[in-house]
């Protein structure tokens, strides 16, 4: 019988089969291809039939993250395994090693079974939760105990290999500050410019085994070679030194790293430094920008040969050493030239202050303040005077009891506030208010009607037998009693009380008297006609001189708008045509009345209605119209 691959790898040349999983003791590879191997190593050695990794994922929800062999396999009827898996560890986190035993069906019989561990991907707090598992294809209970202890073995190896890689990258980290100070520390040694960058190029390269490390600074719009290892004199003819400082732009332009070879994942363009590389190589190559309070002042290129192997925390190293010793060399470069361009220079900055982006806020707030000032003192508004408002009605329709009776009913709608229709407008049917019994009446008139037909009858036999003072005293009873007939009759004509003018109704609410006693002449509704509507105004003290110097011009009659508090986006234009001679004292104030006459009533427009009205004076200078009120109170308060 044939060795699978993996059973062949696990033999050593000597025939000694040695345990897969002490082989990765020493594992210092990715996370992600060692939990590949973990697997690998379990399935190999606990004769599970295939491992697998699953974990939360960035929306909460379990998923597998990764298996061997890759693809997952079906087990009976029951689909994929690891959906028992998920189905699991939702229900309950595993706290430690456990079985999930599968039964099949119908017998009931343990045919496979799930061993689980729970496993730690870090030791923060937000670590992802995560369990081992394999799956194996047997339901013997030693099976299963082997594939325990087995995936214990590898849950310590994970911890430990957790461990050993933090402290690998610990190490990194030390040694990349270890670097970063070497090359800093050659900088801070130089007194001028020229020997620090000549310095740091030459350690740079000296430290990270590289080829050729260079230096350039912005100057104006472009980059200016500045330093080269192993170089004294930069002869900036040479195609050498254009093309690097080409590449130095490029990296400038972006703002970000550029690497030759670009990675797989790379966004940044890379034309000009794989030119370079390409043309003076062939090398590797890493250009970094040199970044000082977020802007880029200069640029760093570092080139290795070919067959270097370039690494990650090579760049991570050079991105702290650049962080470091830019201030300092920067620094340097200004301090370097000659007295006028340092003087060019310190003009430069102070124009900036005022044209230039910095203080960008503060030059804005002045530029606004000076706009702002201007704008008051010549621009002009609008004097407006504001006070509350009442509605008010100059006359009133008294709707009384055209006689003593019983109210019948109320029109319907007849309330407080409502509309009615009056007599006045031909066409349109009048507003019935209210009903008055008249079966009483109608009682009356019928009683004395029929007295009416005896003391006719009565007259008849009179002038039958001749006998002219019995006509005469006959007729005269008819005639008493057409009288009461005719009473009574414009009694129940008047018995439907209907609205006289179109209006309001201000005053009564007659539903709950119904079927009671009216007295005659008793009040029963009050109508504002609508015709009739004006507002008063309580315009404050200290400025009713504004609106009476504007009344006094019939000319130019002062104008303005109210609205109310319950419609305060509709706005009802007024005239202002009186001022009450005497001031009142309302609500602890000073105040004026004032009437306006409206230009339109609105639906919702009733006495008693209040808002808040502007009343416009005239046009003033907004400096005068902001500060009136504070000078008004100095000048009161110094008394000039």
């Amino acid at each position: 019988m044939g060795q699978s691959a993996q059973e062949e790898q696990a033999i050593a040349s000597n025939g000694v089969i040695i345990d897969p999983l002490e082989l990765l003791s020493d594992y210092q590879g990715p996370a992600d291809r060692f939990m590949f191997e973990v697997m690998r190593a379990l399935c190999l050695v606990s004769q599970a039939k295939q491992a697998a990794l699953v974990a939360i994922d960035a929306q909460g929800n379990w998923e597998c993250r990764a298996s061997h062999p890759a693809a997952i396999e079906q087990h009976h009827d029951r689909g994929s395994w690891i959906k028992h898996v998920l189905r699991a560890v939702k229900l309950e986190l595993p706290r430690e090693l456990c079985r999930l035993p599968l039964y099949s069906e119908p017998a009931k019989e343990v045919r496979a079974q799930i061993v689980l561990a729970p496993l730690r991907l870090s030791d923060t707090a937000d670590a992802v939760p995560a369990v081992l598992c394999l799956f194996v294809d047997r339901g013997e209970e030693a099976a299963g105990l082997v594939a325990m202890r087995y995936l214990e073995r590898a849950v310590q190896m994970v911890a430990r290999y957790r461990l050993s890689h933090e402290l690998r990258q610990e190490r990194r980290q030390k040694l990349a500050m270890s670097h970063a100070m070497r090359v800093l520390d050659s900088v801070n040694r130089e007194p001028r410019f020229k020997s620090a960058a000549i310095g740091l190029c030459n350690q740079a390269a000296d430290t990270w085994k590289a080829s050729r490390v260079s230096v350039g600074f912005l100057m104006g719009r472009d980059i200016k070679l500045r330093a080269m290892s192993s170089t004294e004199d930069i002869n900036r003819k040479m195609q050498i030194v254009q093309d690097l400082e080409s590449a130095m732009e490029e990296c400038l332009d972006q703002d970000s790293e550029v690497l030759v070879p670009e990675p797989a994942s790379a966004t940044t363009i890379s034309r000009q430094a794989r030119r370079y590389a390409d043309k003076h190589g062939p090398c590797k190559m890493c250009v970094l920008p040199l970044r000082l309070q977020d802007k880029v002042v200069g640029a760093m290129a570092v080139e290795w040969p070919a067959d270097h192997q370039l690494r990650v925390d090579e760049i991570e190293a050079l991105r702290l050493t650049a962080n470091l010793f830019t201030a300092r060399l920067h620094q340097f470069h200004l301090d370097d030239r000659w007295l006028g361009a340092r003087v060019a220079m310190s003009l430069r900055e102070a124009a900036a202050l005022v044209v230039g982006p910095k203080h960008t806020w503060a030059k804005l707030l002045a530029i606004a303040g000076c706009a702002f000032l201007l704008f008051a003192i010549f621009a002009e508004g609008n004097d407006i005077v504001e006070s509350s408002f009442t509605v008010q009605t100059s006359t009133r329709q008294i709707i009384t009891a055209p006689y003593a009776g019983t109210l019948l009913s109320v029109g319907e709608g007849i309330e407080v506030n409502e509309s009615v229709v009056g007599s006045d407008r031909s066409g349109v049917n009048p507003t019935v208010l209210a009903l008055l019994d008249t079966s009483e009446l109608r009682v009356e008139m019928a009683s004395l009607q029929a007295e009416i037909a005896d003391f006719r009858s009565q007259a008849d036999a009179a002038r039958g037998k001749n006998d002219l003072a019995g006509v005469d005293v006959a007729l005269a009873n008819v005639r008493r009693l057409e009288a009461q007939v005719d009473l009574y009759r414009h009694r129940i004509e008047r018995s439907t009380l209907i609205s006289p003018v179109s209006g309001v109704i201000i005053e009564g609410d007659l539903r709950q008297r119904i079927n009671g006693v009216l007295e005659k002449g008793e009040v029963l509704f009050e109508i504002a006609p609508l015709d009739a509507m004006r507002a008063e105004l309580l315009v404050p003290a200290s400025r009713i001189g504004d609106v009476r110097s504007r009344v006094e011009h019939p000319q130019a009659p002062s104008r303005g708008e109210l609205a109310s508090v319950a419609h305060p986006g509709e706005f009802i234009g007024f005239t202002v045509e009186r001022i009450e001679p005497e001031a009142e004292v309302v609500k602890g104030q000073n105040v004026f009345r004032v009437r306006v006459s409206l230009d339109e009533v609105t639906p919702w427009l009733r006495p008693g209605v209040e808002g808040m009205a502007r009343v416009h004076v005239t046009k003033r200078s907004y400096a005068y119209l902001w500060t009136r009120d504070a000078v008004n109170w100095v000048r009161i308060k110094l008394w000039f």
